[in-house]
């Protein structure tokens, strides 16, 4: 792939824009289509993104869905919002009708295209794109529970003391409510995590309930979130882009449980090159089970 890939972004909304902006900053795409059955919209958006040109040599540009489905890499943000209040698993019925609109406009693929998807229920609407689309799983993948691996590590990084780099720890499964976080595989510097002084005094279901409710809490303060997936879109198109094959927690198939949700992948210009089996307690195990449980009865429905 390389620089000079052309991303598309499929929704023009806060979400949508701010990931273009980020996008923008990075310097590493040679083109961004913001695409959007609202043209209005698009046109206010790539108007405002142009007066940030003199940052970038990327270009911000309105597409149309068939161009979207031309380009090497499209980010799926087109969705209806959260309510405060709402679960993500409560506006599968909302957008299932959305994505499946979006993904037959973008036909026929590229077929070296690699869709991410962003919209929620991610895990849910990741499966259904996957089957939708007919493309290779490993071109088609969610933005999964990266967000809230960064939230978990920020807050590790302060409760220990040391920068969010030097912790390696993740949160895996649904990107919802039933998420878990893998204490027993979590380290610092070579060190299990739950060695830690700090870590032991932690109430640490007060820790997985913070992280996985912290989405609704922006809701409720200021009606959405967007800042956050930013980033992290930007920096899974850079690893794309650029075949860093960084390992990030994302929304994939897994075998095992016989449904999407998210585990340590190595992510690369093909897209999901492997999955990281990472050791898990007995306890964790059976959680994720649960999860995987909950997700594939969903599924079911619309497969």
């Amino acid at each position: 792939m390389g620089r000079g890939s052309r991303v598309s972004i499929i929704g023009a909304g806060s979400v949508g824009a701010s990931i273009a902006f980020a996008l923008h900053l990075q310097k590493i795409s040679s083109e961004i289509l913001l695409v959007d059955i609202n043209p209005e919209a698009v046109e206010g958006q790539v108007l405002d993104l142009s007066d940030a040109n003199f940052t970038s040599s990327t270009q911000v540009r309105s597409g149309t869905f068939q161009e979207a489905g031309q380009c090497d890499i499209v980010v799926i943000t087109a969705g209806a919002k959260q309510k405060s209040g709402e679960t993500r698993v409560e506006l599968i019925e909302r957008n299932y009708k959305i994505l499946d609109n979006v993904i037959g406009s973008m036909k026929p693929f590229n077929p070296n295209i690699i869709l991410l998807l962003v919209a929620n229920p991610v895990d849910v609407l990741t499966r259904i794109t996957q089957k939708l689309s007919g493309l290779p799983e490993k071109q088609v993948f969610g933005s999964g529970t990266f967000l809230d691996s960064a939230r978990l590590k920020l807050k590790l990084a302060s409760v220990i003391g040391v920068s969010e780099n030097a912790i390696h720890s993740y949160d895996l499964g649904e990107h919802g409510d039933s998420q878990i976080i893998a204490w027993s595989s979590a380290h610092v510097g070579g060190k299990p995590l739950l060695d830690f002084p700090e870590i032991q005094k932690l109430d640490k279901e007060v820790v997985a309930k913070e992280i996985a409710n912290k989405a609704y809490k922006i809701i409720e303060l200021k009606g959405a979130t967007y800042f956050g997936i930013a980033g992290c879109v930007s920096m899974l198109v850079q690893c794309i882009v650029l075949n860093q094959r960084h390992i990030r927690p994302l929304s994939v198939y897994i075998k095992e449980y016989d449904c999407v949700f998210s585990m340590p992948v190595v992510l690369g210009s093909n897209g999901v090159e492997r999955i990281i089996e990472i050791s898990l307690s007995e306890k964790e195990k059976n959680k994720l089970r649960r999860s995987a449980s909950a997700l594939k009865s969903i599924c079911t429905k619309y497969l």
